[in-house]
């Protein structure tokens, strides 16, 4: 911390140069909204007056400022960064940022794509923390600090000068946003329930018909971890603390019962209307308040009013939240700042309020969903986006919006998958599309949070079992492996709140020297390891199509189709209804669970480690408690699992003992090691002892499944703190299998296809259609079942043509085939 005159400059990192200037010198030294930690690591600096200049420097950056020359401007004050002895970046006051990256926005409500109903401009994104100019400046000058009290709150400026903190990064984004996580805070890992499926639907559901329904997800194997009920369970109004007694008779025991259910609950909140003669607790809040009952009037919200907030939680929502409510949906629509303190942000101050108490609770960890208030807002996890049209443009925004939002670390952002309401269209259209539902699913597979939602219409009960055919198959698979990924969709939240990198980021946050990085703008990264491009457009003849940028660097395993790129170019493909562009680093390894987990309440004793072929690979599984805030300290753990390529055609994968430790965590597990389009191999070893290859999966054994080409190999009660080692021996020269797996899909639906249309089925078109079965019925012929069938792919056409006389039968099978 360096003073001059009416100028202090603090360095906080080697990249975040706080500068202010105040002429009554009463510099603020209290934590801001924005920024509530400058207790860091002193960074080694060297400070000299050269004339009438002071020079400040680091090893990324050096400061110029004219002593005594008064507020900051482009003549007396400048910063150089220097990324790399080739390139430096300077700025002075007044420069415009005008690459800037962008953040997010309050909210999507009443939004159809972009823009609003009835707008013709797209809704602006307010600014975020990178840019492709380098730098950088948060002005802090105006915003409201925290006092010291036991709740801390909020406390207005007394020298609204100058306040600045200037970011200098060049195309290091990721180092940006760890910067801005020391001074600002971390990005709050949510509870592991949070990474499963969220039922929710604005519908006046009674007692029974919510047990029901819960019935209806455990007939149809369906798992399920948080259930929603909307504004109807209190009382008549939009404000409400009171059961509404003729849908839930008994509250208490119905919380009870979902939570014997392993189900975790929130309520919806809208407090803008304050406390009203109605409520049960009316007479207890206003005696609490001294508020004079005598007119009978609603007792007025004001989030800035520290003992209403205090009453607020005392007498109306502690009752509630221990009779089994989990957390609350807060969603605040309604008037944008405080009538006490002018210019507090109620949404800001809300999430501040209500997360900030369940931090005081520290039986569980806190959990709160609502909206963006604005920058800080990160601390606070979970945003609700709001009510969107249900269509295509919508679910092509929200991929873009909400890698977006990682720019300024909310990385949680949760909308209505499927859309909310149907808009201004005809009637005659205001029914659910079966293809587009099924496409806003798969892609809130690979969203932060998996929630349904929907408005009050009774044509829109999209539960999945109201679904047929494919569109039900291929839901009920995106909801399955939203939950066979929790363990690696857990580990990248964990990484998140270590690195502030969110789990869907941009692509330039890897690649900030390609321009495709910028104007691929819906592609993602999902974690460090898997690519997302959205299917946001309906297919064409039943096949959808994306251009997908494959970053150079490395190669990339097309996971639907089984089909491996090379990095570094643009590629067109094309996908079924039960296939997703999905890319994983090539020889990635995906920690996962199996089919068995309904809920993810506890970790599981049965894991999958997922090998993608390609390189050598090293990862690490995170685990914890799932629902404590011990994660913040020590109680939790690593494990490193590895793969490596050998010279002699050997491939071995070692799960190494686990780091740390946190009570409850499991001993031993039962591990299924899969080694996704893989050939089969000639012999398995773990840990030295030759493995035998077993039909009925025993344990200790190996088998091979014939319909995505994949090793498995079955380890039980392995133990977690030594180390397990398994060694895949294949054959020196090796049978090609790449795109097979897309192959055999793709076969499968023009033998459907023939079917439904009583063509006749030739025998060698049905032999090589089983090529799966085959493959698992004799694995000694293995070899030579893989070449029949790639051999025999390319003749299917004509084999078809000369069966068929329907030609528009043989073009859509033409279409399959060569797609």
């Amino acid at each position: 911390m360096i003073t001059v005159g009416d100028a202090r400059f603090t360095i906080l990192t080697p990249h975040i140069i706080r500068l202010e200037y105040d002429s009554t010198r009463r510099f603020v030294d209290s934590p801001s909204f924005v920024v509530i930690n400058r207790n860091l690591p002193a960074v080694p600096v060297t400070k000299k007056i050269h004339g009438k200049w002071l020079i400040i420097k680091t090893s990324k950056m050096e400061l110029k400022y004219k002593i005594e020359s008064g507020k900051f401007n482009a003549k007396n004050l400048q910063i150089t960064y220097n990324q790399d002895s080739a390139h430096s970046i300077v700025w002075k006051p007044g420069m415009r940022n005008n690459e800037n990256l962008k953040g997010t926005f309050r909210t999507l409500d009443g939004m159809n794509g972009d823009t609003h109903i009835g707008d013709t401009i797209p809704t602006p994104f307010e600014n975020g923390l990178i840019s492709r100019n380098g730098w950088d400046v948060l002005d802090d000058s105006n915003n409201f600090l925290f006092d010291n009290s036991k709740w801390a709150w909020v406390k207005e400026r007394n020298n609204p000068e100058i306040d600045w903190y200037f970011m200098g990064y060049g195309t290091n984004y990721k180092t940006a946003l760890y910067d801005f996580t020391q001074i600002a805070g971390k990005i709050p890992l949510p509870p592991r329930y949070a990474f499963g499926y969220w039922w929710s639907r604005y519908w006046n559901y009674s007692d029974d018909e919510l047990r029901t329904l819960v019935k209806r997800f455990k007939q149809y194997n369906i798992p399920m971890d948080v259930l929603i009920i909307d504004m109807d369970w209190h009382t008549a109004g939009w404000t409400g603390y009171t059961w509404n007694k003729s849908l839930f008779p008994d509250p208490e025991k119905f919380l009870q019962w979902l939570k014997g259910q392993h189900l975790k609950t929130a309520l919806n909140l809208h407090p803008a209307d304050g406390i009203a003669p109605t409520e049960e607790k009316y007479a207890e809040f206003a005696k609490a308040m001294d508020f004079d009952t005598t007119g009978h009037k609603n007792i007025p919200f004001e989030v800035a009013d520290k003992k209403f907030m205090i009453n607020l939680f005392n007498v109306e929502l502690n009752p509630i939240r221990k009779e089994g409510v989990s957390f609350w949906w807060l969603d605040w629509q309604q008037w944008p700042y405080s009538k006490k303190i002018a210019g507090l942000s109620n949404t800001w101050w809300l999430n501040y309020c209500f997360f900030s108490h369940m931090e005081q609770q520290k039986k569980q960890r806190p959990l709160l969903y609502h909206r963006w208030g604005g920058l800080g807002n990160h601390r606070y996890q979970i945003g609700f986006s709001g009510d969107v049209v249900i269509s295509w443009k919508s679910l092509a925004f929200q991929p873009y919006f909400t890698s977006t939002a990682s720019n300024v670390l909310y990385g949680y952002w949760s909308h209505d998958l499927g859309g909310h309401w149907f808009g201004n269209v005809p009637e005659d259209q205001k029914k659910v599309n079966p293809e587009m539902y099924t496409r806003w699913m798969q892609y809130g597979v690979f969203s932060p949070i998996f929630r349904t939602h929907s408005t009050k219409d009774p044509r829109l009960n999209r539960v999945i079992w109201n679904f047929t055919g494919d569109y039900f198959q291929a839901l009920y698979d995106a909801i399955h492996l939203r939950y066979a990924l929790n363990p690696y969709i857990y580990t990248m939240a964990r990484e998140a709140y270590d690195t502030g990198i969110s789990l869907c980021r941009p692509m330039y946050y890897d690649y900030p020297k390609d321009d495709e990085a910028y104007t691929y703008k819906n592609e993602y990264m999902f974690g460090d390891n898997m690519l997302i491009m959205p299917i946001t457009a309906p297919a064409v003849n039943n096949l959808s199509t994306v251009k997908v940028w494959l970053p150079k660097g490395g190669d990339w395993y097309e996971w639907s189709t089984g089909t491996l790129f090379k990095g570094g170019q643009t590629i067109e493909r094309k996908f079924l209804i039960n296939e997703y562009p999905v890319y994983v680093k090539a020889g990635a390894i995906i920690p996962m669970y199996d089919q068995q987990v309904k809920n993810l309440q506890d970790n599981s004793n049965d894991l999958i480690v997922k090998v993608f072929p390609g390189g050598s690979f090293k990862t690490k599984l995170y685990e914890d408690n799932g629902n404590n805030n011990d994660y913040q300290k020590t109680a939790y753990t690593f494990t490193t699992i590895q793969s490596e390529h050998e010279a002699d055609s050997t491939l071995k994968i070692t799960i190494f003992p686990r780091e740390g430790s946190f009570p409850g965590m499991i001993e031993k597990r039962n591990v299924d090691f899969q080694l996704y389009g893989s050939v089969m191999p000639n012999s398995i070893t773990m840990n030295g002892k030759l493995l035998a290859y077993d039909a009925k999966k025993g344990n200790n054994t190996w088998i091979y499944s014939g319909h995505d080409l994949t090793v498995h190999i079955r380890a039980n009660q392995t133990d977690c703190n030594a180390k397990t080692e398994i060694s895949v021996h294949y054959p020196a020269k090796q049978v090609d299998i790449n795109d097979m797996i897309g192959k055999m899909n793709r076969l499968k639906r023009v033998i459907a296809l023939l079917k439904d249309n009583g063509s006749p089925i030739p025998d060698i078109l049905s032999s090589i259609n089983q090529a799966d079965i085959r493959i698992e019925y004799q694995p000694t012929e293995y070899v030579q079942i893989v070449r029949n069938f790639m051999n025999y792919y390319p003749q299917i056409e004509d084999t078809i043509s000369h069966t068929l006389v329907n030609k528009a039968i043989v073009k859509q099978c033409r279409n399959y085939l060569n797609n």
